[in-house]
């Protein structure tokens, strides 16, 4: 599969001034993660994948702490995965996953951002057939058969593993996440992963030239702005 991974998911933090939007997100995210899987990280390995993310973007630790006992208590916001799918600029294609406690509002949102740059929005389904949905983990190493060892007695579908320049790159079905992580965690005693996602990789790209460029880049500022908005992956090759 490549480095493909590596540029197609849209960063939530550009800028200094976008810190408190990225803790929202976060903070949201977080707390839906604890809602459905419960507020124990040891028992809850998607929490505890997205706590260590949260940590490696700076997120302060009140703000996970906040998100995992609100989510304890009960109350508060009943947010739902709401994902769009579409064409940006230059005819890329494009996916939107939003969490939002309004779908009304968001689809709104998103579809606003489609047509003031003039992209196209589809229904579910357009776009995401070309895409895989993965979850990528990697890691420094060297020693590619015992990852791959260890992720066969674990019984994870392995999707491809490569290894270059030091780094062991495993790509999973998105549902064998958690398995394939602790697989990991568990036969390399210190493991700290360099990449720890779960993301829509394209299996074709598209290239974005001349007025486009910059056409994507308002594209993907408006949607980035957008608080429901929690990641955008696209095919674009600029």
């Amino acid at each position: 599969m490549g480095r493909a991974y590596q540029n197609r998911k849209e960063s939530m933090a550009k800028t200094a001034a976008a810190k408190t939007k990225v803790y929202s997100k976060y903070g949201r995210e977080i707390y839906m993660c604890a809602k459905q899987g419960g507020g124990d990280p040891d028992g809850n390995l998607s929490l505890r994948g997205l706590i260590e993310k949260a940590k490696k973007d700076q997120v302060p630790t009140h703000v996970i702490d906040k998100a995992i006992e609100k989510a304890k208590g009960g109350a508060g916001e009943d947010f739902n995965p709401a994902r769009y799918e579409g064409f940006g600029p230059g005819n890329c294609m494009v996916i939107v996953d939003c969490l939002t406690d309004n779908p009304n509002r968001t689809f709104g949102d998103v579809r606003l951002c489609f047509t003031k740059t003039k992209c196209k929005i589809g229904t579910q389904g357009s776009v995401s057939h070309m895409f895989d949905h993965c979850a990528i983990l990697a890691f420094k190493g060297d020693d590619e058969e015992a990852a791959l060892e260890a992720l066969m007695m674990a019984d994870v579908d392995v999707t491809d593993i490569e290894n270059e320049d030091g780094l062991i790159t495993v790509f999973a079905p998105h549902t064998e996440y958690g398995k394939a992580k602790q697989a990991l965690t568990e036969a390399f005693e210190g493991i700290e992963f360099e990449v720890d996602d779960i993301q829509f990789i394209p299996q074709t790209t598209t290239p974005v030239e001349g007025e486009d460029v910059e056409m994507f880049e308002k594209f993907m500022d408006m949607l980035n702005d957008l608080d429901d908005v929690q990641n955008v992956f696209h095919n674009a090759e600029l």
